[in-house]
């Protein structure tokens, strides 16, 4: 019927177009009947269309009005809208529709898209069916039949707006708990004059105060340094939009001598109050761990981070390593033995501490040995001294170590703390006991089930832990660090801080004094860092193969050899000497996988860069390692993070901008 409905319009608006181009015609030959024609014209025009309106009300008002099965006359009977679609129009509806959807008005024969915008056949089809808004009410759309065609579709209409708003208003008011610490209270508040301290704290809680009191949360100061809020989850999610904005507010109170910085844990959408507290004290274990200064949120769907552009400020106390000394002795003395190990394609850093926590094992003479892929590693030089004074025995292969290993083994972790960076994964899923040092930021997926985790994200280098916890491990003239062990924790720091330029503290150079007084050769050290000419020919062509993308230098490269991969770093901070260079990203197929190696002076935050393709690292230095995946897929990843972080510095500037 619709189809000759249709039909019949269509013959009608030929015939008033005949109509027309005839007058025209007309006119044309004779002018004088130009007026006449136009007015006969547009009366006939007026006639039709007020006809076909006239015949559509009345045949809407006949199907409408008067069900002629018993399926229709059902339809008819419920109190929820009903509507009935055939290819795409409305062919029939009931009462409660007319009244609630159409506002009383009747409307036939025309496309639902029009009447409805937003209306989808496919979406009302599925289990929970379609989510619709019209005319200021909610409703849960279900449908089935035939979209296509002449079939017929049958939607219903459940008006939930009253449900719809409770559930909405509930989500909103739901708590977020943020824990809140003053991250230099113990380092630098400690050691200013009364009335200084006093006047930044005020300024501090009085931007806190600010910062809750928008909202109709509350804020308790818990501890000298820490605080706790509640806020709803309407204003944690303004809160999330402004990127904690309170994180440069409190940034800019401090000055040079007296920084201040916050870190903020936060607990969002927990079932009850008690896991929102327990969510956010780990999100703040997170931030803290992360080096400060910015805030993690934590949710059922994992951990959000915002902010994390200032440096982490160095912890001048050494009592921690000294009761981590002590708790690591007795541990290994309750072992059978030790292994160490470091992460994939160890460096100096990650072999010079695993050589440290060797000496360590031995002052407390319990067997123990370091667990190294030689092939992939990017330490051979330094291996290759061991051999040669007769240490070669000091390391064995993954493969070996996990044979060899027994219930009551030690592993030692060093240099990470994330499970698939790890050297040898099955010797850690097979341990009971694992100790775990590290200096990186913390990331998600971190190993979590360590008897000892000593990670300080200020320190340099691993290396430099390590030779702070030989300090504290009361050893005699038979068991003291050995020269070449010295040279080796030295030249880990050294690769770390780039010759102690970068990320150095007052700590970092004690350490390194340290290891001068147990021996180490400063040229022998510089002689580590020694490559062949094939690898300083790989390094220069990588260099030369930089370009210039947002401020950062950037290469791309599929001709490197795997055992090569000792330059890709070294090509990254080649660059940074380059003027206008803020920060560098050298990524390289390596057959295996892509490996990403990035560099900045502080600038940038490459960590951040590198976390959202799955690496991780600290603020100057970081990496990636893309499995599954060709050049130019890790070329699109990694050039859309670059712009997302400068976009998301962008915003950030322009809301601390706006909130002055």
């Amino acid at each position: 019927m619709k189809k000759r409905i249709v039909a019949m319009d269509v013959v009608l608006v030929i015939l008033l177009a005949c109509c027309a181009a005839l007058g025209v015609a007309l006119a044309v030959v004779k002018p004088v009947f130009l007026i006449p024609v136009a007015a006969l014209v547009l009366a006939i025009f007026v006639i039709i269309y007020f006809n076909i309106r006239f015949f559509r009300r009345k045949l809407t008002r006949l199907l409408h009005g008067a069900p002629t099965t018993e399926t229709q006359a059902g339809y008819a009977a419920l109190k929820i809208p009903v509507l009935v679609i055939s290819a795409g129009r409305i062919a029939w509806y009931n009462d409660a529709f007319r009244e609630d959807l159409l506002g009383g008005e009747d409307t036939l024969l025309v496309p639902v898209g029009k009447v409805l915008p937003g209306f989808m056949c496919d979406l009302a089809k599925e289990k929970n069916g379609q989510n619709f808004e019209h005319g200021g009410r909610r409703y849960t759309v279900y449908g089935c039949g035939v979209e296509v065609g002449d079939g017929l579709f049958v939607a219903y209409f459940v008006d939930n707006t009253q449900l719809k708003r409770q559930a909405g208003e509930y989500l909103a008011t739901r708590p977020s708990v943020l824990m809140i610490a003053l991250d230099t209270y113990d380092e630098i508040l400690k050691e200013l004059k009364e009335s200084e301290r006093t006047r930044i704290i005020g300024e501090v809680e009085n931007a806190l105060d600010q910062f809750i009191g928008a909202t109709t949360g509350f804020l308790r100061r818990v501890s000298s340094a820490r605080y706790l809020a509640v806020v709803e989850e309407r204003h944690m999610h303004e809160i999330v939009q402004n990127r904690f904005s309170i994180l440069d507010t409190v940034r800019e109170i401090g000055d040079e001598n007296a920084a201040v910085t916050l870190s903020i844990g936060v607990g969002r959408l927990a079932p009850t109050l008690q896991e929102g507290y327990e969510m956010a004290v780990q999100a703040l274990d997170m931030a803290l761990g992360r080096g400060g200064d910015q805030a993690a949120v934590k949710s059922k769907e994992g951990f959000d981070f915002y902010g994390g552009v200032s440096r982490s400020v160095e912890k001048r106390s050494k009592v921690k390593s000294r009761i981590i000394a002590a708790a690591l002795k007795d541990l290994i003395a309750q072992s059978s033995d030790v292994m160490i190990m470091g992460h994939k394609m160890s460096d100096l850093d990650a072999v010079g501490a695993s050589i440290g926590m060797l000496r360590f094992c031995r002052i407390c003479r319990k067997p123990a040995c370091i667990v190294v892929n030689e092939e992939r590693s990017l330490a051979s030089n330094l291996i290759e001294d061991f051999r040669k004074a007769g240490r070669g025995s000091d390391f064995i292969s993954p493969d070996d170590a996990v044979d060899a290993m027994d219930d009551n083994t030690l592993v030692i972790i060093v240099d990470t703390h994330l499970k698939y960076l790890l050297e040898c994964a099955p010797l850690y899923e097979r341990a009971k006991n694992v100790v775990v040092i590290d200096h990186h930021r913390k990331c998600v997926g971190h190993i979590d089930n360590s008897v000892i985790f000593y990670h300080e994200p200020y320190a340099s280098s691993a290396s430099e832990l390590v030779s702070e916890l030989l300090q504290y491990s009361d050893a005699d003239k038979e068991t003291k660090l050995q020269p070449i062990e010295a040279q080796a924790l030295l030249a880990g720091i050294m690769l770390d801080t780039r010759n102690f330029a970068l990320h150095t503290g007052v700590r970092t150079f004690e350490a390194a004094a340290y290891l001068r007084r147990m021996g180490a050769q400063t040229q022998e050290v510089k002689k580590l860092f020694n490559s062949s000419f094939e690898d300083y020919a790989y390094k220069a062509q990588l260099v030369t193969d930089a370009e210039i993308y947002m401020g950062c230098a950037v290469v791309f490269a599929d001709n490197l050899p795997e055992e090569m991969s000792v330059v890709i770093p070294q090509a990254a901070n080649d660059l940074l000497t380059i003027n206008g260079v803020q920060a560098s990203f050298v990524a390289v197929d390596t057959g295996s996988q892509i490996t990403i190696s990035a560099r900045s002076m502080g600038e940038v935050n490459v960590q951040i860069i590198m976390e959202t393709l799955g690496g991780g690292g600290h603020l100057t230095m970081a990496g990636a390692q893309l499995k599954n995946c060709t050049l130019e897929e890790a070329k699109h990843r990694l050039l859309d993070a670059i712009a997302d972080y400068r976009e998301n510095r962008r915003k950030a500037e322009s809301t601390k901008n706006n909130a002055k």
